[in-house]
């Protein structure tokens, strides 16, 4: 992979652009298994709301059910951040969506054109794939913490392209210009620290209306795959309160709290 003298993450840089730089703490890794399996296990040892470890190449980067997140060092941000939610607030459904939501406004606010939401955590501009998101959640005596993975493709260089089994995307085609990679950082978490403000308030409810608004396959008729069951097939009738997946099947209305989406042939 090639080195990345153009493009470094540097702290002060970080640091200088966030609108509150005493709520984050950073390490930063060349290398590591996965930024969310790192934060997790810290989680668990009593690391504090906040932290965020950033890497250049995540040798088992995760996505959602297992699959590879493959990143780029220099072309690529790829960054997990530990909150810990309020005691007595009830497990966050649907954060993930909420954190969609988040890094849409974010790339926007930048400048990126045609930003799409996949259910539940892909970001995609033009049918590509310029991201993911994954977050998992542990809970213990009464409180919610979360780790948030994301993954966003700045550049996308040819092996990455290569690599994957999806059409996949970078922000330089949706920018005039992509952002240095220190301030996209520091221009997401802002953005993430604002929404998960408005969630302890308000969960999901306060970011459904702007989810479905830049939902990708809204109206449209899908195939919902998930492993050990039959594919279910039906249109795309939205999201719920607990950002579940509403498909018009024959059969009814159902909820679909988990799977892939993909675009049902015509």
């Amino acid at each position: 992979m090639k080195a990345t003298p153009d493009d470094p993450l540097t702290t002060p840089a970080v640091i200088a652009a966030l609108d509150t730089p005493g709520c984050f703490s950073f390490e930063w890794m060349e290398r590591c298994d996965s930024t969310n399996t790192l934060l997790l296990e810290r989680a668990q040892a009593g690391a504090p709301s906040g932290s965020v470890v950033v890497c250049e190449r995540q040798t088992a980067g995760r996505g959602r059910r297992g699959r590879s997140w493959l990143s780029a060092p220099g072309d690529s941000l790829t960054f997990s951040l530990l909150w810990r939610f309020p005691a007595g607030l009830p497990a966050p459904a649907g954060l993930s969506l909420s954190v969609g939501v988040a890094v849409a406004r974010t790339l926007e606010k930048l400048g990126a054109a045609g930003i799409r939401l996949k259910w539940p955590n892909d970001i995609l501009a033009d049918g590509a794939k310029l991201g993911g998101i994954l977050v998992e959640t542990l809970s213990a005596g009464g409180r919610h913490t979360a780790v948030i993975g994301i993954g966003l493709n700045v550049r996308l260089p040819r092996e990455i392209a290569d690599a994957v089994d999806v059409r996949a995307g970078a922000l330089e085609a949706v920018m005039l210009h992509a952002p240095a990679r220190s301030l996209l950082l520091a221009a997401l978490l802002n953005e993430l620290a604002a929404m998960l403000e408005c969630f302890e308030r308000e969960g999901f409810a306060g970011f459904a209306e702007e989810w479905q608004d830049r939902h990708a396959h809204a109206g449209q008729l899908v195939r919902i795959l998930a492993d050990g069951t039959a594919p279910v097939e039906g249109r795309c009738a939205g999201v719920d309160a607990d950002g579940a997946l509403l498909l018009d099947t024959a059969s009814g209305v159902r909820r679909i709290l988990s799977g892939d989406v993909s675009l049902r042939p015509q």
